[in-house]
Order: C-alpha cells, then structure tokens, then sequence
C-alpha cells in the first residue's frame, strides 16, 4: 500500500484527498464533542463482576497476549482504506491513526485496561473517543464488525505462530538429515513389536523420521495456507453498503487474498482446527522419538546418552542422571493432543455462524498449542544434537539378536532352490535351538541348518559356512537392502540428497511468507506514519 499514491497527496494544505478537493478549511468539520460512548446501549445493566472475572478479563488478557500488534495493523489498514475510497474525510483519520500509532509506540498501558470491557477493540475505541470525541473516534469502525475484525486478528495471530511452527520445523529436519549422514554406517537392530527384527543403520531410523517431519511440515503448510485469508470487509456477515476495497487491506495485512465469502469469513474457524490437529500428529510424532530415546538412553540398553544439559538428578539417589528433557517432550505431546480435543469440541454441535464458543474459543486451545509445540521443536533439535551415540553396542546387539535371520533364510532360497517358507522352517528352527543353548546369532553353522533340514525335510542344505557366515553379518545384511527405500548406504546417500533438496525448497516457501507478512506490515506503519505528518490531510 503506498499510501501517497492511493491519496494524491503533495504535502501541502490543498492536498487533494480521494478526489475530494478539500482545503484545510473547508475540512475543519463540526467541533467534537466529549460525549461518553460504549457499546452497551441495548442493555440496562452493566455486566456483572462474575461474568467479568470469568468471561471478559480472560478475553483481554488473551487479546494483550496475541492479538495487540496485529489489532493496530488493522485499524491502520482500515482507515487508510476508509479515506482511500472516499468514506471518510482524511482530517478524521489522521487524527484517529496518530492516536493509534500512540497506542501501538507505547503499549496497552496507555488504555487503562481493567479487565471489565469485553476485549481489546472496546479499550481502544474508548481510548480514541475519550481524545477526539464520538463525532470522530467514532468513525474508524465504519463498514466493520468487531465479527471480521477479531477473526483477522485471530489469524495473523496464528499466522505468525504457525510460520515459526515451520521455520523449527526446518531447522530440526536440518539436524535430522545431518545426523541421518554422519550415521549411514551406524549399524542398528531395527525392532517390531519391541523384539529384534532386521539389522539397520541409525542412520536410517533417523530418514525414517526425516519423512516423517517432512510430512508433519506439509500439514502445518497446509494449514497456514488456510489461515493466511482476510476476512477483514466481511462485516457482521454479509460485507457492508460501504464501498470497501477488501483487496487493499488484505494486501495491506500482508493476506494474499481476502476470504471471499463473508458469511465463512465470520462463522468459521477450521483453520484454528486444521492447525491444532496438525500440531497434534506432529506432537505425537515427536513423542515417538523421545520414547525410543528414553528406551535407548536406560541401563540396559545403552545405545546412547542424553547430554547433561538435559538431564536432572535425584535428591535422594545420588548416581541418578534422568533424562528430563525427554520425558518432558512426551508430556507435552500430551497437552497438545488435549488442546486439538478442546479446539473441536469447541466447535461441534455450535450454529455455523458467528458464536463465542464455536469462533472465539477455539483460539485459545490453538494459539496455546503453537506455543507448546514451539517450544519442544526447540527442545528436540538441541536434544538430538547433544546426545551422544554408542556405536559398538548398537552393533553388538544388531550381531547377537537373531536380526539376521531373514537374509539367512533368502540365502537358503537362492543357493538350494528350498521354497521360503521351508527355509523359513529350517532357519526358525535353528534359532530356536540356539536360544535353547544360550548361543547367539553369530553361533549358527552350516551343520545346524542341515540338521535342522533333514529333520524337517529329509534333505541337507549343503551350505557353506562362509555363506552362512555372511548372511549373519549384518552390515552385509544392510548392503543387501538396496531396493529404492532401502537402508544400504548407496540408497541411503541419494535419498538424503534428494530431501535436502526439498528442506530447501520448503525453507524458500516459509521464507517468501515471513518476507512478504514482515514486508506488509513495515509499508502499513510507515504508509500511516506518512499519511499522519500530510499537511492538510
């Protein structure tokens, strides 16, 4: 919005406004008057203290908390707006602006608010009639609804949450890929059901959950895309006769577009929603990993250790180091699922209109969810980077537990012609009669299969030892496994390549967004700070 182009402004005290040709004195207008005005003139009583301690006061605190900022832009966007299309006289929204440029330099605490008015629009429409009086501070909220207001100041508020949301997102999955490469060779059992399954890299967990984030951001993605729509010129729900440019203050506010239909615009949040379920599943996602972590990290395990800056101790058992961090992480997956449960039940069984509990509730839940998962996306990331690897016990245990035994069972196959199920039969066998010795995988001969053969099929395998021997390996195991998404490190090299190429890809996206919102938001304050010192204006 380039402010002295919309207004064919010169500086001086002809300055022609929208078309209106007025000079300074023609523009003088009535005096104003010093009159009290509220909101409340359909009501006999004022409400009650109750209704303030538990409705209103919680209302204003959560509107200082999210929505101050993004209050002031629009009444900026919509006031320039008003003069640009001739609604109302330039004189009466300059002196409107200065006041909110005021407000918006200083604070809340030039409001006075005590919590008793129903949010933060009333304090400052009061603030501005108690300066100007009502036949002047009474203008700015021509052609809008505290409706479309509240709900773009809603969604710039999650607008910005959400896009944070994604730039830690990046940045984990950044950390993620990196360490997915340093741990291609890392060799790993890979468990189902919680019991030894097939021999893996630590690397390949760690791309496992690569993919994962990566969906996780196109969700979020998605969701912002939903929230990033200006309902701003929705009104109460039908738009206004007023002659507004609802594209002027969606650009303005740094919207792509305006949310076309005023009557959705108003009535709906499934955005809110859309993102809460989101931060939901990333939430349970991330969860995952921190109990694989916190497994990894026990006594018994030992396949890594938590970095001592997120750990705590016992007051009682001084050998304690508990992974804090990470139980944290798990808790707080918890709270966010809570907050998608309280976002929905919100909304449902609600009139599809505008409601309190179905468009105005529904914030708090989702807001506060952004703030929790934020903050474990920070957490995660630095708990990834400092946690340190025990490579030869992850090996150890991918040697000994018995993970082997399906690339035994396909050598089986290849060399002797033995259908795979037979195999399948010789080899659990096997296994089941090491176990029964107390062996290990490692301890399996040639000879074992072929006893095990002719038991079950009056035949020997024939095998050699090397053979057998091989198949038990498991970082030849791992090297088998070349079939596209497979853990070998050749496949392994080319997949993360390919998803560094999307990380950046998607860092580009969220960056071109944070640009133009940040961008937006600069031209409006500097565009009203402009129309304010106009001459005559």
């Amino acid at each position: 919005m380039d402010i002295c182009n919309i207004l064919g402004c010169r500086g001086d005290s002809h300055t022609s406004v929208v078309g209106l040709n007025l000079t300074t004195k023609q523009r003088k207008g009535p005096m104003v008057g010093k009159s009290k005005v509220n909101l409340r003139e359909r009501l006999k009583s004022a409400p009650s203290d109750i209704f303030v301690e538990t409705y209103f006061s919680n209302k204003v605190a959560k509107d200082l908390e999210y929505n101050f900022d993004a209050e002031m832009q629009i009444h900026m966007a919509h006031g320039l707006m008003l003069v640009k299309q001739g609604i109302v006289p330039g004189r009466d929204i300059k002196k409107i602006l200065k006041l909110i440029l005021k407000i918006q330099t200083e604070g809340y605490k030039v409001l006075s608010i005590d919590y008793k008015l129903e949010g933060l629009y009333s304090y400052t429409e009061r603030y501005i009639v108690s300066k100007l009086g009502p036949e002047v501070g009474g203008k700015l909220h021509t052609g809008r609804s505290r409706n479309d207001m509240h709900t773009t100041a809603w969604r710039m508020a999650l607008r910005t949450e959400l896009l944070e949301i994604l730039s830690r997102l990046v940045e984990l999955r950044r950390t993620v890929l990196r360490l997915s490469q340093r741990h291609i060779g890392t060799v790993m059992p890979g468990y189902t059901h919680s019991q030894h399954a097939q021999p893996i890299t630590l690397g390949y967990y760690l791309l496992t959950l690569a993919d994962l984030l990566q969906r996780d951001f196109a969700r979020i993605f998605a969701s912002l895309q939903n929230t990033d729509q200006c309902p701003l010129g929705a009104g109460a729900l039908t738009t206004t006769a007023f002659p507004l440019d609802r594209k002027l203050v969606a650009k303005a506010l740094g919207f792509p577009q305006p949310m076309e239909i005023a009557y959705d615009a108003v009535s709906n949040r499934d955005d809110a929603m859309e993102s809460t379920a989101a931060l939901a599943i990333v939430m349970t996602n991330i969860s995952r990993l921190a109990f694989d972590l916190q497994a990894w990290n026990t006594f018994e395990y030992r396949f890594i250790e938590t970095g001592d800056e997120h750990s705590a101790v016992s007051s009682i058992m001084p050998q304690k180091k508990n992974p804090a961090a990470l139980e944290h992480i798990k808790a707080v997956a918890g709270i966010v699922n809570g907050a998608f449960t309280s976002a929905s039940a919100c909304v449902k069984n609600t009139s599809l209109s505008d409601v309190a509990d179905g468009v105005t509730a529904i914030n708090e839940p989702a807001l506060d969810a952004c703030k929790y998962a934020g903050s474990v996306l920070l957490l995660i990331n630095e708990v990834l980077s400092a946690i340190v690897v025990n490579k030869d016990v992850m090996k150890k245990q991918a040697e000994i537990g018995f993970g082997t035994a399906t690339e035994l069972s396909d050598v089986i196959v290849r060399e002797t012609g033995l259908s795979f199920r037979m195999a399948h039969n010789v080899v659990g066998t096997v296994v089941r009669n090491t176990v029964d010795k107390g062996g290990i995988a490692t301890d399996i001969k040639s000879s074992d299969l072929d006893s095990a053969a002719l038991e079950l099929f009056g035949k020997r395998l024939n095998l050699s030892q090397n053979l057998v021997n091989e198949a038990l390996d498991p970082e030849k195991n791992i090297e088998q496994r070349g079939l596209m998404g497979g853990p070998s490190s050749k496949r392994m090299r080319e997949m993360i390549v390919i998803r560094n190429h999307t990380l950046r890809e998607d860092k580009k996206k969220v960056g071109a967004i944070s640009r133009r919102v940040e961008r937006a938001r600069e031209r409006l304050i500097n565009d009203t700070k402009t129309f304010c010192k106009i001459r005559g204006a």
